[in-house]
């Protein structure tokens, strides 16, 4: 009898273990290119990377292609948003913003699923919430943000006006605050955090000691945000991802960006969870992100949005990557490469763009090749008559896409 109640116990301890609530936090620092965060001292970011890994990333699109994206804020927090390039989320700078809410964010995804998950969003910038987000739009399905902390960009009275832009660093500061203690109390399955004054820095001081002191005061508020995510883990049977990045470089003397230069289009990321093979590569992207968070939050994305994410997850099992197109006379070569030699890639190709005004496309399977041939030539007699053609490769693990125009 003793011994049935000793197994009974481990196999609940055991149930205890697996049954762990996920919950995920990314926090977006403003303007900081990777060679800053890899030259100063920043201890959380680096605690952090010790428990999983940091590598560097690009923003951007593709040089010269149809996904070319301006290095600019609200842009690359809607690249990261919705795993897409500009070409398809339509923000293309940081005001008159018409994000097209076709192409789910991140938050989206979360509340389009069967079981409830609450979020939160801890921002100085009140669009983030209202403009980015879509929260309470139609076209986002009336999308709720659970928790909010945003607006104080707009409240001058509480953060007045200083030298050198300083009151958002003073929001920053508050944001910080109430972000920490957010998710110890709250602990909201989905919360983003975004820290902003690191981008005043280098526009105001550019390359130098001051913008070297607020970054580093930036590592200290991730600091604060990453104790709170180790107070729920030791408190509660939780298991949190965090990924720390920034939304875009700056150009050589740090003042500027908005380019397609190396520093300008040059990011990172660093996160606590256990990372794939790809992520330590020169595909490492900010749209990597939210597919990354999704596949560890188990989160289901109906196939038409998945489709259209650019980003592929780097945890978890991939089977190919850095998909290629090439057309010549009326065949299109498609390439990539192999990680997993045992996968069986699907080729789907769509002539229309219906997804874009919120409809529909209709997907033909051309093909069924083994990942390890890594290409195969679509001919002419395969394709639909046209002059866009819309490419997806579908593996068990993993899909990429590309159009060609």
């Amino acid at each position: 009898m003793k011994l049935k109640w000793i197994i009974l116990f481990c196999s609940l301890s055991l149930i205890s273990m697996a049954a762990k609530t996920k919950k995920a936090v990314f926090i977006i620092v403003d303007g900081i290119p990777a060679d800053m965060i890899e030259r100063l001292n920043t201890p959380a970011i680096d605690e952090i990377a010790s428990k999983g890994a940091y590598a560097r990333a690009y923003t951007g699109g593709e040089i010269g292609s149809y996904s070319q994206t301006p290095t600019i804020s609200a842009i690359g927090y809607t690249n990261l948003l919705t795993a897409t390039w500009m070409n398809k989320h339509n923000v293309d700078g940081n005001s008159n913003l018409k994000p097209n809410y076709n192409y789910w964010t991140i938050f989206r995804i979360a509340k389009e699923q069967s079981k409830p998950y609450k979020t939160a969003i801890y921002s100085s910038w009140t669009d983030n919430r209202t403009v980015l987000l879509g929260e309470g739009k139609p076209e986002t399905n009336y999308l709720k943000i659970d928790f909010i902390c945003d607006g104080y960009d707009l409240d001058t009275l509480r953060f007045p006006k200083k030298e050198k832009d300083l009151r958002i660093f003073d929001i920053d500061e508050y944001v910080t605050e109430q972000a920490a203690k957010g998710i110890r109390q709250d602990a909201a399955d989905l919360s983003w955090v975004y820290l902003w004054y690191t981008d005043d820095a280098g526009h105001i001081e550019g390359n130098g000691r001051f913008f070297d002191d607020y970054t580093q005061k930036a590592d200290a508020q991730i600091g604060k945000i990453w104790d709170a995510v180790k107070y729920r883990e030791a408190n509660f049977n939780e298991d949190w991802m965090i990924v720390v990045t920034t939304d875009h470089g700056r150009g050589e003397n740090g003042h500027g960006h908005g380019g397609q230069s190396k520093r300008e289009r040059t990011t990172w990321i660093s996160t606590n969870q256990p990372v794939n093979e790809r992520f330590n590569t020169e595909d490492l992207a900010i749209v990597n992100i939210t597919p990354s968070i999704c596949r560890f939050m188990e989160f289901n994305i109906p196939q038409q949005v998945r489709w259209e994410q650019d980003g592929i997850p780097f945890i978890g099992q991939v089977d190919i990557t850095q998909m290629g197109t090439s057309p010549y006379d009326d065949s299109v070569t498609l390439s990539w490469n192999c990680l997993n030699p045992d996968a069986m890639v699907d080729i789907y190709v769509s002539s229309t763009n219906q997804y874009k005004e919120g409809g529909k496309d209709q997907w033909k399977k051309i093909a069924r090749v083994p990942a390890k041939k890594q290409m195969y030539v679509v001919s002419s007699d395969q394709l639909p008559d046209s002059h866009y053609y819309k490419f997806v490769l579908e593996t068990p693990n993993n899909h990429l896409n590309r159009w060609v125009q």
